[in-house]
């Protein structure tokens, strides 16, 4: 059981007496009535004081990396306060009418109800440009904070049991607040989102058998169809409500588990060093979200985004040039202009567009392997223990490496949603940026592993070195003998504390089972588990740690592959 470290305790204000007698007892003020009664309702069959007393002796860890998500509450809160305000003034419907707004230049245009009703509110209304920008710049930080969230997590090994369910829920966070955001970028109706809702059914009618079932169901007829009126409940009801029941359900998770921490002196598995929840890590995140709220607004009346009325209204057969989307669906647009030309086949009398089925595929593959990369660890290493404290990225060489493998992945497709901005800013040929980016693309990944796995093994092997003789100082002295040394600066234990691996790696050792055999599933784990694990330089001679090989006519216990902690070759 996890103990508490540094709780505050709550020691009982002694009455003082006033008025003209020595002993005579102030009567309770109207507010000190009011806490007392507050304090004595029941929540879920817990009294309001017994909660605040656990608020206030539940630890929380301080790190950098907590902050991401209070700037992710922020973003809500933003999102949440200016979307409702925008519901009285936008009109989510197709239907064309004629413009007579504030903007003259349109004037007499025709125009969608929905383009209408954004202009209206963007120069009629009071505050409405403030309102819109506002809610524009939280819906493109937010995708920012929750990558943040699952990169910190994931380097630092957060996510291993018992926290995986945390990964996957903070996943599906980011998935929805994808949603959500998506069909937000099209409500406006004008000439931007329209070339990316035209991307969108293209897409959908490249599916082969289902495709055109899938466009008519999206948009409801021919483009344009319904599809404001079919985008407006998602992006006010169905994306919000699963955004913030997964966030409740992922706090929930967290409440039960508790806190993960890094190393350091006074910190171990069983207990968690951090300053009480209440009062002071709920003050720093109310400053810290009041900060992201007003940077947010300072933003927004300071700097434009997406102003419609120099995109104009949409129209089915115009596009506009060098369009681009929101930089957190550029991954999309970019999978499909990778694709090289040509890339279908006609079978069953159908033809199928691998040019959108592989960057599908493609981008469907990525994101299952994020989600359920914990369980894929947790298998290959047969490490099945609870880990409540985290680790360096320089600790786990091979996660680092696949982490900047994905990172690299993930960025070359976002780079591809550019190509043609990039094309144009460089003078270079549009055909040379995209075959650069192709072979980006597949090689990338690979180097990006190498060279981020070197680094880590590198930076290990400097620790071994700073752990065993200290610091440099640049002191040279002379010793009695004559010789010449320079004076090194020991480790002081924090800093020793937090430098030591916490925990031992453990590697599996192929063994056969009962039976006496070896199955191809137990080989492929065991050499998983050899290459994943064999990470770690030995801090006496600073080599790589291997794990000892197992004689062939050793006798195995039950099981066919166990755990054995790593040892020099």
């Amino acid at each position: 059981m996890r103990t508490n470290v540094n709780p505050t305790a709550e020691h009982p204000r002694a009455r003082t007496g006033t008025g003209a007698g020595p002993g005579r007892d102030r009567r309770p003020s109207v507010t000190d009535r009011l806490a007392a009664s507050v304090a004595d309702l029941t929540i879920f069959g817990r009294r309001v004081r017994d909660i605040l007393g656990d608020l206030r002796r539940r630890p929380v860890p301080t790190h950098w990396t907590n902050l991401f998500g209070v700037v992710t509450l922020a973003c809500l809160v933003v999102l949440t306060v200016t979307g409702l305000w925008l519901m009285f003034f936008y009109t989510p419907s197709g239907d064309p009418t004629t413009y007579d707004g504030g903007y003259a230049p349109l004037h007499g245009a025709e125009v969608s109800k929905a383009f209408a009703s954004t202009m209206r509110i963007t120069f009629d209304i009071p505050g409405g440009l403030l309102m819109r920008q506002a809610h524009h710049w939280a819906a493109l930080l937010l995708p920012a904070s929750i990558i943040m969230q699952l990169l910190t997590t994931f380097f630092t090994g957060g996510f291993r049991r018992p926290r995986r369910g945390t990964w996957v829920l903070l996943f599906l966070i980011f998935v929805a607040a994808l949603a959500g955001g998506w069909s937000g970028y099209a409500l406006p109706d004008d000439m931007l989102s329209g070339t990316g809702l035209r991307i969108t059914e293209g897409v959908a009618l490249g599916i082969p058998v289902v495709g055109t079932w899938v466009a008519s169901l999206l948009f409801g007829g021919p483009f344009p169809g319904e599809i404001i009126a079919r985008l407006y409940p998602l992006h006010v009801l169905i994306a919000p409500v699963t955004l913030f029941g997964l966030i409740a359900l992922r706090g929930l998770v967290a409440w039960r588990v508790g806190p993960a921490q890094f190393p350091g002196r006074g910190r171990t598995p069983s207990n968690v060093v951090g300053v009480p929840l209440l009062p002071t890590a709920a003050a720093r995140a109310g400053g810290l979200l009041l900060i992201v709220t007003g940077v947010l607004l300072v933003v927004s009346a300071t700097v434009t985004i997406n102003p419609i009325w120099l995109y104009g209204p949409a129209s089915p057969g115009d596009a506009g040039a060098g369009s681009q989307p929101d930089w957190y669906t550029g991954f999309l647009d970019g999978a499909l202009r990778l694709v090289p030309p040509g890339w279908e086949f006609v079978l069953f009398d159908r033809t199928w567009t691998l040019a959108i089925l592989v960057p599908l595929a493609v981008v469907t593959a990525f994101f299952v392997v994020v989600a359920v990369y914990p369980f894929v660890e947790e298998w290959s290493t047969g490490d099945h223990r609870d880990h409540h404290l985290l680790e360096r990225p320089r600790d786990a060489a091979t996660r680092t490496g696949i982490g900047v493998a994905g990172i690299v992945f993930y960025g070359t497709l976002w780079a591809a949603g550019s190509a043609d901005l990039i094309a144009t800013q460089f003078s270079v040929t549009i055909e040379g940026v995209i075959a650069t980016l192709q072979v980006l693309l597949l090689a990338g990944p690979v180097i990006g592993f190498a060279v981020a796995r070197r680094v880590c093994l590198g930076l290990q092997r400097r620790d071994r070195d700073v752990l065993s003789h200290g610091f440099e100082t640049g002191r040279i002295v002379r010793l009695p003998g004559g010789e010449y040394v320079e004076v090194h600066r020991q480790v002081g234990e924090d800093q020793r504390a937090r430098m030591t691996r916490p925990e031992p790696r453990l590697v599996l050792v192929l063994r056969p089972d009962d039976r006496g055999r070896l199955t191809l599933a137990r080989r492929l784990k065991v050499r998983l588990s050899r290459w994943y694990l064999a990470d770690t330089i030995d801090s006496d001679t600073g080599e790589r740690i291997m794990p000892a090989p197992i004689p062939s006519g050793r006798s195995a216990p039950t099981g066919g592959a166990s755990l054995r902690p790593t040892m020099r070759p």
